[in-house]
């Protein structure tokens, strides 16, 4: 079974359904529960036949709409043949035909690094912090020009003002999770109803949660070997995958989030906040960005109601990883209060 008796998978069952799915795979020796994530459990699957990764949906009762790993399995499907790295898909098991109960996919491993703080502490040469800034910068701005038709998602997700329907989904979602009364998340909602940027027709694929972390370099360069963690993906409005990684050069170095805020960029070799969004301008050919105060506060909303909803899978017992989700829970209020304080600075 997977090393969680919160989470059980049996292996056995596993082995045999994936020898008949996947080209090639035998030996399944162990399931190896990943900690860090929080809303699909993922999986290292050890095999005689090679390593593997399976990303499933958490047990238990679900949000509507949240979890949708048939989502993720398509969109990186589809990148396979775009100028976005993404890991080889090898098979989808839905509700129905999985054989641990929920649907589950199986990727490839990439072995490669990846950097939990944006600090960059493991990096020695100030140079190299800033080329690994610049491949994020750069990979963001491929992923925002993919061709949907060409790809086959031109259908990926709804027409229309993306951030009116942002801004709906995540209010009822907060809604739904919501535990205790947080004033500072309703003022937070009200200011984000009421300066509602005017609908500008740009549409692109959007990641959704881009952030470094969820980003694997190769051991001996800067190099961005893939991009993880599609689950939120869908066709949006390019400026919220920019400012929702922008949150990370105003969260602190320490305590529950890892952000840059305290940090001495300069010395460090990494790009302050404008010049990494004047990089990404450039590259896409924009000549900047307007309502970038909304930008920055609807992200900081979006991420809070996130967050509530993994702490509300811990109080109803099927968090995928519940110590850290008691802690984030904790932290709804603060990433509300950061928001007031972009709104406040203007």
């Amino acid at each position: 079974m997977a090393d969680s008796e919160a989470d059980p998978i049996d292996q056995d069952v596993l082995a045999a359904y994936l020898e008949g799915a996947i080209d090639g795979f035998s030996g399944l020796d162990k399931i190896v529960k990943f900690q860090s994530g929080q809303s699909n459990p993922t999986y290292r699957l050890d095999a005689a036949s090679g390593t593997y990764v399976l990303r499933a949906k958490p047990p238990g009762k679900l949000l509507k709409s949240a979890h949708q790993v048939d989502r993720e399995f398509r969109v990186m499907a589809a990148l396979a043949a775009s100028d976005v790295p993404v890991p080889a898909m090898l098979h989808l098991a839905g509700d129905d035909d999985s054989p641990i109960g929920r649907a589950f996919f199986v990727m490839e491993h990439i072995d490669g690094r990846i950097f939990w703080d944006p600090g960059l502490p493991e990096i020695e040469a100030p140079g190299e912090r800033a080329a690994i800034f610049d491949a994020m910068n750069g990979t963001l701005a491929a992923i925002h020009s993919v061709d949907l038709e060409r790809t086959g998602l031109a259908d990926f997700g709804r027409p229309g003002n993306y951030f009116y329907r942002q801004l709906s989904r995540w209010s009822g979602q907060w809604r739904q999770s919501k535990i205790d009364d947080i004033p500072e998340m309703d003022q937070l909602i009200t200011w984000l109803e009421d300066n509602l940027p005017a609908d500008d027709g740009v549409t692109t694929l959007v990641h959704g949660d881009y952030r470094l972390d969820n980003l694997i370099f190769a051991k001996d360069r800067p190099k961005i070997l893939a991009v993880l963690d599609w689950e939120l993906s869908t066709l949006g409005h390019p400026v919220a995958d920019l400012a929702y990684q922008c949150m990370q050069w105003r969260l602190p170095n320490r305590g529950t989030f890892k952000g840059l805020g305290g940090v001495d960029r300069t010395e460090r070799g990494i790009p302050s906040e404008a010049e990494y969004v004047a990089s990404y301008c450039e590259r896409r050919g924009l000549e900047g960005i307007d309502d970038w105060t909304f930008y920055l506060a609807f992200s900081f909303f979006r991420l809070a109601a996130i967050l509530q909803g993994v702490y509300r899978r811990y109080a109803d017992g099927n968090a995928s990883n519940p110590e850290k989700a008691q802690v984030y829970g904790r932290n709804v209020p603060v990433l509300a209060q950061l928001a007031l304080e972009a709104i406040a600075e203007g």
